[in-house]
């Protein structure tokens, strides 16, 4: 019996990274020899063992063979014959693929450090086309470290997609991997790595219409919707680590995708439009309410910020009501984020300042801190209290906005 440390815990030490977990595989043993030291199992598709005090996961060396389709399609080899090598062997990436043993010595059978000096992402063996999740993985890893993919890596994940097997993975599966790599500061790649392989149109058809769908060059230098979203999800990653923005900022636009093609480049209503198509993705990717309510608010709202200029005061009190914004001011923080990012992420516009955001916090801000102690609740309804309160609150943003100008 053998102990070995594997996968992402070696790679992200190589890195410099923290090392957050530790992943451990066990040559040469049973289940009943690691109960017999305590272990407790946890695997329901192989077996895994807690260890009995770190209670860090000990795995039993595996060979795997597809017998079926998507990830549940496997079967498992744990016998005591298999060796660290082929337990390696069914890994995605070579970088995944590195062992320490017990001296501090690393295995590294299939050139993973090699490929983490050259910051390349490259299949481990012909296996890696076995089970479709790898594509995404693949992608979320490439967003992680902003690493390349290996030529002959790429044709294995087209050959994926061309193959119907994305179609097997689940909504939770998906999902997963989009919001972990909403978490990189380079989450725009997943989506190019996708698109790349061809896969994004089958995993997240939405984005990928963007593509291709022209804009006004004068806001719009850039042209393409497709680039401009990925341009806001870059600005939005450099704004804030708040992946409900960043979900926000990649979603803000998809209502262009649906334009009519009479009226393009321009795109009127495509706030609305955007609502609908949101709704429905989230429904279909089991994405979390939270996610959901900030995107469709920002896709809503999003252009109401760029011409809060050109609004009258009431109408500005009418937005921040429509918004919830009284009630909930932190994601009316949020929705302001992501409408700077929006307006960042244009060809030239990056490091441009966007004095709409200050402008719609300073005009909250004054309206949220009226003196309600004025009003005669006790000789008005509800509804005059409301209508009061929002006139107080339209004079406030009025002579505010008059001792600016």
């Amino acid at each position: 019996m053998k102990i070995y440390q594997v996968g992402g815990c070696i790679r992200d030490r190589l890195l410099g990274l923290e090392v957050k977990d530790h992943d451990w595989v066990v040559v040469g043993s049973t289940p009943e020899e690691m109960m017999s030291l305590g272990y407790k199992p946890v695997g329901k598709d192989f077996p895994v063992f807690l260890h009995p005090q770190t209670h860090e996961e000990y795995a039993l060396a595996r060979t795997e063979r597809k017998s079926g389709r998507g990830y549940k399609g496997f079967t498992f080899n744990t016998s005591t014959d298999v060796t660290l090598e082929e337990d390696l062997a069914r890994r995605d990436l070579s970088i995944n693929a590195i062992a320490q043993d017990e001296d501090g010595n690393l295995i590294d059978p299939y050139k993973g450090q090699e490929d983490l000096e050259k910051g390349v992402l490259h299949h481990v063996s012909p296996a890696y086309s076995e089970d479709p999740l790898r594509v995404l993985r693949t992608a979320r890893f490439a967003a992680r470290f902003d690493f390349i993919i290996a030529p002959n890596t790429l044709e294995l994940m087209k050959n994926i997609s061309a193959s119907g097997e994305l179609g097997t993975l689940v909504p939770e599966r998906i999902w997963t991997e989009l919001e972990k790599a909403l978490g990189y500061d380079h989450g725009h790649r997943f989506f190019e790595v996708l698109r790349d392989c061809n896969a994004l149109d089958q995993l997240f058809p939405e984005i990928d219409a963007l593509y291709g769908i022209p804009q006004p060059v004068i806001h719009h230098p850039e042209i393409d919707t497709g680039i401009h979203t990925m341009m806001v999800l870059q600005q939005a990653s450099r704004l804030t680590e708040d992946t409900l923005i960043r979900f926000a900022a990649l979603v803000h636009d998809l209502g262009k995708a649906t334009t009519p093609k009479d009226i393009l480049p321009k795109h009127r209503g495509h706030e609305e439009r955007g609502v609908k198509i949101i709704k429905k993705m989230c429904q279909r990717l089991k994405v979390p309410n939270k996610y959901r309510d900030l995107a469709m608010l920002v896709s809503r709202y999003h252009f109401i910020c760029h011409k809060l200029d050109e609004l009258r005061s009431d109408t500005i009190i009418n937005k921040l009501e429509a918004m919830d914004a009284f009630r909930r001011s932190t994601r009316f923080e949020q929705f302001l984020i992501a409408c700077e990012a929006d307006a960042r992420g244009r060809t030239g516009f990056e490091e441009k300042d966007y004095p709409q955001a200050d402008q719609f916090r300073k005009y909250f801000d004054i309206a949220n801190n009226i003196d309600t102690k004025q009003i005669q609740t006790d000789t008005m309804s509800g509804k005059e209290i409301a209508q009061e309160i929002q006139r107080l609150r339209t004079n406030a943003v009025d002579k505010l906005r008059k001792s600016i100008q």
